[in-house]
């Protein structure tokens, strides 16, 4: 591989590898993409960059200002670490808006790029439908405080410009045999522009939209608190809401996967966290479902360096 001029440059391109021990007998092909290979350890730095290098196309940011323009965010983590590391890299001041709730590993690799986090208090360290607004309120606060960017990760379409390179690595990667890909919603920005670059292609592969059965909201449930770090806000985020782009929704034990969180680091060596729990086990389920010749693909969306703190592998 040749060298590149800048840490932004090493993010994609990741590798796929095929799942041989936790797929049962007589069941179609696993696929995981490694997103964990990314800067940051994330597939967040896709949509990250893309966020502010659409920013800085249309002139909301600016690199070289002095005193340096601010980009503001709230996050579970990822993302926060993901924009923090590009503003370290483009000179911008970084303010993220985080929780208790998310792993300390993810607030202090926000810290560690130089961002000036502010952490509210969540109920009992658990995930709810009313943390987010609040994240989101404290962020809009900032906003008008400071004139900072706020790259609204909900919202913003840039985003999808930055997933859909996923999908475009794995039909390369595959030879575009896909019979379906699946993966949690967050944001939603990762599964709509895989969609969108699968069918750009004419690809057939079905798409699978997943969430925790602790709060199942896509598949008609309630919002729930649960633990699965990433995803499940407690709606349907404004990504998601046309609904031609997924085929199904499915609820996903959550204490299933995070047992199948230890077993891909134990018997696949792959180090994760639950959201790649759930998309894993997710895939596992479908592939035995569609049985011999199918191809399931999905992503290991982080590492699991950033949740060694909790419980997750304690157990």
């Amino acid at each position: 591989m040749a060298p590149v001029d800048s840490v932004l440059k090493a993010i994609g391109n990741t590798p796929l590898v095929k799942l041989r021990r936790v797929v049962a007998p007589s069941s179609g092909d696993v696929y995981v993409k490694l997103e964990y290979y990314n800067p940051t350890g994330s597939y967040k730095d896709r949509m990250a960059l893309a966020m502010i290098e659409g920013a800085e196309a249309r002139g909301d940011l600016v690199p070289g200002r002095t005193p340096p323009m601010s980009v503001v965010e709230f996050t579970g983590g990822s993302t926060g670490s993901s924009l923090a590391m590009i503003c370290a890299v483009k000179g911008y001041r970084f303010t993220p808006v985080s929780s208790d709730a998310f792993s300390a590993e993810k607030l202090s690799t926000m810290r560690a790029f130089g961002a000036e986090l502010t952490v509210l208090k969540s109920d009992g360290g658990k995930v709810t439908a009313e943390l987010f607004p609040r994240m989101k309120a404290e962020a809009e606060r900032i906003r008008q405080a400071t004139g900072a960017f706020f790259t609204d990760q909900f919202n913003n379409h840039d985003a999808l410009t930055g997933y859909m390179a996923i999908g475009g690595e794995i039909l390369e990667q595959l030879g575009g045999k896909i019979t379906v890909y699946c993966g949690g919603v967050g944001t939603g920005g990762m599964l709509t522009g895989v969609s969108k670059a699968l069918r750009a292609a004419n690809c057939p592969a079905k798409i699978v939209a997943l969430e925790p059965d602790t709060s199942a909201v896509l598949t008609g449930g309630k919002a729930g608190a649960h633990r699965v770090e990433g995803i499940a806000s407690g709606r349907v985020p404004p990504h998601m809401q046309n609904r031609s782009v997924y085929d199904e929704a499915r609820a996903i034990s959550e204490v299933g996967a995070r047992e199948m969180s230890r077993r891909l680091a134990r018997e696949e060596g792959i180090f994760s966290g639950t959201s790649t729990g759930i998309n894993v086990l997710a895939a596992v389920q479908l592939a035995k479902e569609l049985g011999p010749g199918s191809t399931v693909v999905t992503v290991a969306v982080d590492t699991g360096l950033k949740y060694l703190a909790g419980d997750l592998y304690t157990v």
